[in-house]
């Protein structure tokens, strides 16, 4: 190596470490410097004593600067924080960071490195501080830094620091992601402090809600310059539980900056921008929101090959045109592409896409699927209107502020509605997210091409009928009688079966189906060579043999945990239909194991079997849960409906079955259960219902009661005595 080489690598060396050390020393000030004046606060009220922790001072920071196409993105939070039990030690005495990365926002990201430079000390009760060496003591693993804090004790003080510098290029509009947050957390905070940044050519949308304070401007030096900051006293903790939406009901913020460098990309911004960079925007009216979406989801898109399709082909109504339409199109732009995926995925093949052409349409995006949808119900003159709507624990539709929390639909104006999302690989026509049902929605319509009309409009909603989880459970005891064969049909409906579809399938188990019903050609038939499909064949063959294999251990392991088995044996599985075709139809499969010492304990010549615990597990309510202030609010209403029906051994009577009759049944939801004997069968139905999607805090009495006697049943044995 020269020495001029050697001299320039000691020189670029030098170079970045200087660099580091004026980020961490600008970190430092910042937090620690001469103007903190939160770094003599170690006291605590005397209403707090008995917390876990105390945060006596957060800081939450966000600044956005340009110089020509660069862009600088700073972000960074400081917590001083006082721990007054172990729990809240072992909580603080772990950290993790990434140091290095680099930035996903903007153009040319690939090499744009960001950085995040931490700050930790520790302060004694006695008052002496300790600066953790976070550089020298940190450890590298897998791509993060773990940082172990020793010595941290019950009474002291840590506080700490996260500082992320982000730089990237952009030339046109850019949004950054948005922020929404409660001011609450876990642990009371003494004093809250939000401060932001911004110069030209950053717009702020900016709202408080639920009581949270307002943002205030802070004069600067600089008239292209302007700084913003929330503050609050004596925040009290969250109470983060389940069925909680915080951002409905707790003091929060939601804010976004977007980047337009001029007024023609303020244009094309898909955001609901303030009128200029020195206003921040509040909330959107329903006339911004025809302004921003009347161009934006024009009908457009090539429906040749979907029109080849429907020649010929009759239909009774426009209602079962449309829904034929929608599934084509699931297919021709989405399922038909599955196998190729999987080749590339696999390198089965380096380029799989080039056998569809040059011309091939893959929909990937919502905006997408909405101008090509519409394009054929344009055609094919069927009413419409496109739906845009927002999900329920974003709060409601006149406190949109953020165009990212938008979700948009197709509302099919036949003779009973229908509606059509953005379609997955099972996605039914009919089915939208259940956050979106029973809201208040904008409707936009068209008087001729072009959109120019909006109104205010409701989603429909389903019932628990609508969205169930059916099983039927049969068992059979050994003759040692210290183990069962057991076989379950499940099956789903509504909203309970997308998740099952998505985590079941493997892509062979549908995409096949669907080329035959479609007659268009697999993509192993659409390779030119015949050599070349011989050989893709196989490795998607032994492709999909591997992923077979993996599945079946998976699906083993969640047996092992639904029936409270150690071991299975014999372990079989097969779908019976798959529910693609229809919301409200079943996808149906069945599985089936043999297992010993699991659920039967001998007693004597008798045998006790823990049969309530076949309907799985069930939610036992904590003490502090059941001193719940908060409202309810869930997902969507649901039903979960067993059959248990287990021969009885020959010489055997059954005891207990007075424990397994049981019923609560109320306005917010049901537990019923029922058990007889017949030909030799015990035969027990277990009935479990959520009715609704939310219920007020005096509500959540009747909803304890039967949420407890579903998990009592789960604790219910039978006897079986030998005669």
């Amino acid at each position: 190596m020269t020495k001029k080489l050697l001299a320039l690598l000691l020189l670029f060396q030098s170079l970045s470490v200087l660099s580091q050390s004026k980020e961490a020393l600008e970190a430092k000030n910042f937090f620690w410097g001469e103007a903190d004046k939160s770094r003599t606060v170690s006291d605590i009220p005397a209403n707090l004593q008995n917390e876990s922790a105390v945060i006596l001072y957060k800081n939450e920071n966000y600044d956005f600067h340009k110089y020509g196409k660069n862009v600088t993105y700073t972000s960074s939070i400081r917590k001083r924080i006082k721990l007054l039990d172990q729990a809240a030690v072992d909580e603080f005495s772990e950290f993790s960071f990434q140091e290095r990365f680099y930035s996903s926002k903007g153009q040319f990201n690939w090499f744009r490195k960001g950085s995040t430079t931490v700050g930790i000390k520790i302060i004694k009760p006695d008052g002496s501080e300790t600066e953790i060496d976070v550089e020298a003591e940190a450890i590298e693993v897998d791509g993060e830094n773990k940082l172990a804090i020793a010595n941290l004790e019950v009474g002291d003080i840590i506080d700490y620091y996260y500082f992320t510098k982000e730089p990237f290029k952009s030339t046109y509009a850019f949004g950054f992601e948005p922020v929404e947050k409660p001011l609450a957390e876990e642990y009371p905070i003494l004093e809250y402090k939000l401060f932001f940044e911004t110069e030209n050519d950053f717009f702020i949308n900016f709202n408080s809600y639920n009581g949270a304070p307002k943002l205030s401007e802070i004069p600067t030096e600089k008239r292209n310059m302007r700084r913003y900051e929330l503050t609050e006293i004596n925040i009290p903790k969250g109470d983060f539980t389940r069925w909680f939406y915080p951002l409905v009901e707790l003091p929060s913020y939601k804010f976004q900056v977007y980047f337009a460098r001029s007024g023609k990309f303020e244009d094309l911004a898909l955001a609901f921008l303030p009128k200029n960079e020195a206003t921040i925007k509040t909330s959107v009216s329903q006339q911004e929101v025809l302004e921003l979406y009347e161009n934006r989801f024009r009908p457009d898109g090539d429906l040749g090959d979907v029109k080849d399709y429907f020649k010929g082909k009759t239909f009774e109504d426009d209602a079962h045109k449309v829904t034929a339409a929608y599934y084509y199109m699931r297919h021709y732009y989405l399922t038909r592409f599955m196998e190729a995926f999987y080749a590339k995925d696999a390198n089965i093949s380096p380029y799989p896409f080039m056998v569809y052409g040059n011309n091939v349409v893959f929909i990937q995006s919502q905006k997408q699927f909405i101008r090509h949808f519409t394009e054929y119900l344009r055609r094919q003159k069927i009413a419409y209107e496109i739906v845009v709507a927002k999900n329920r624990f974003d709060g409601t539709l006149d406190d949109l502020l953020i165009e990212n929390n938008i979700e948009i639909l197709v509302k099919i104006n036949t003779e009973k509605p229908l509606y059509a999302s953005f379609f997955g690989p099972h996605t039914n026509i009919n089915e939208f997210s259940p956050l979106l049902e029973g809201t208040e929605v904008y409707l936009l319509s068209a008087s001729r091409y072009r959109i120019d009309q909006i109104n205010k409009g409701k989603l429909p909603s389903s019932t628990y009928a609508d969205n169930e989880t059916k099983k039927n459970i049969t068992l059979s005891l050994n003759e040692a009688m210290d183990g069962f064969k057991l076989t379950a049909v499940n099956s789903y409906k509504g909203h309970e079966k997308s998740d099952q579809q998505y985590d079941r399938f493997l892509y062979t188990d549908y995409v096949s189906e669907d080329y035959k019903k479609y007659e268009t050609e697999t993509w192993v038939d659409m390779v030119r060579r015949e050599k070349d499909q011989e050989k893709y064949q196989k490795e998607l063959d032994a492709l999909t043999e591997k992923l077979r294999s993996t599945q079946k251990e998976r699906f083993e392991d969640s047996a092992k945990a639904e029936y409270f088995a150690d071991a299975l044996e014999d372990y079989t599985y097969q779908i019976n239909a798959n529910g693609r075709y229809s919301l409200d139809s079943y996808f149906i499969f069945t599985e089936g194991f043999t297992t010993k010492n699991t659920l039967i304990k001998k007693a004597g010549p008798n045998h006790i079997i823990e049969i309530g615990k076949l309907i799985g597990g069930q939610i036992d309510l904590t003490k502090k849960e059941r001193e719940r202030s908060e409202n309810i609010y869930l997902p969507y209403p649901r039903s979960y409906n067993y059959q248990i029906n287990m021969k009885i051994p020959d010489g055997y009577s059954v005891s207990g079955l007075e424990k397994l009759n049981t019923s609560v049944d109320n306005a917010t939801g049901a537990f019923i259960s029922t058990a007889k004997i017949e030909d030799g069968v015990l035969i027990i139905n277990t009935f479990k219902r959520y009715k609704n999607y939310f219920e007020p805090n005096s509500n959540w009495e009747q909803m304890i009661a039967f949420l407890d006697a579903a998990n009592q049943f789960t604790n219910e044995k039978i006897l079986l005595k030998k005669e």
